[in-house]
């Protein structure tokens, strides 16, 4: 993933921080997930997270960079009440179930009910469905978690860690519906992976 240099004699531009977290049940690629989204690389043999885990990715969008402060939840039930330390205060969720097991998906919709119960009101909260590089194992349908999100106000899209499918394109669009940063989000190519650099600055062409 190749930087974006600073160019001397430029003014820094403008940092807001952007508070985000992972939840799911274990296995389904949360890690993955982030591990793709902040460092571009997939592990086949991805550690169980213990707790939580905190990654921060800064990007380059129009006059301003966004720092994403991600919090990766573990999945075990054993951990379940500790997610409300990592969700309060969190202005976008990442609720992610695998395509293969139907489980994960109904784990997901009690993650969503908890959040509209007890996170922030004006939380994003961003649906994936995620291992879709095993879309002939899928035992749940597109349509199924469209319909759902669509039902309940979520953003939705099937994502893979191992292919990086829509991995950028998810946290991207998470930003862009979140109503303080909607106005900065005009002309991003999703496809360029200048645009997702750790360290990518403002004030360059």
């Amino acid at each position: 993933m190749t930087s974006l240099p600073l160019l001397a004699g430029k003014p820094l531009s403008p940092l807001q921080q952007f508070k985000l977290v992972l939840l799911g049940d274990m296995a389904v690629g949360k890690s993955s997930l982030v591990l793709r989204f902040v460092k571009g690389q997939f592990d086949e043999f991805q550690e169980t997270t213990i707790g939580a885990a905190f990654l921060a990715q800064s990007v380059c969008l129009d006059d301003t960079t966004v720092k994403f402060e991600i919090w990766d939840t573990a999945g075990q039930e054993r951990y379940h009440s500790l997610a409300p330390m990592y969700y309060r205060g969190a202005q976008a969720a990442i609720i992610v179930f695998d395509i293969t097991k139907p489980e994960t998906f109904e784990r997901a919709k009690a993650w969503v009910k908890e959040l509209q119960r007890q996170a922030s009101p004006n939380i994003v909260i961003a649906l994936a469905g995620n291992k879709a590089d095993l879309a002939e194992k899928r035992l749940v349908e597109y349509e199924e978690a469209q319909t759902y999100a669509e039902d309940t106000g979520l953003l939705f899209m099937e994502t893979s860690a191992k292919t990086a499918m829509n991995v950028n394109e998810l946290f991207l669009a998470i930003d862009t519906q979140n109503p303080t940063h909607a106005a900065r989000h005009r002309g991003v190519n999703l496809q360029d992976p200048d645009a997702h650099s750790t360290r990518a600055c403002c004030g360059g062409n």
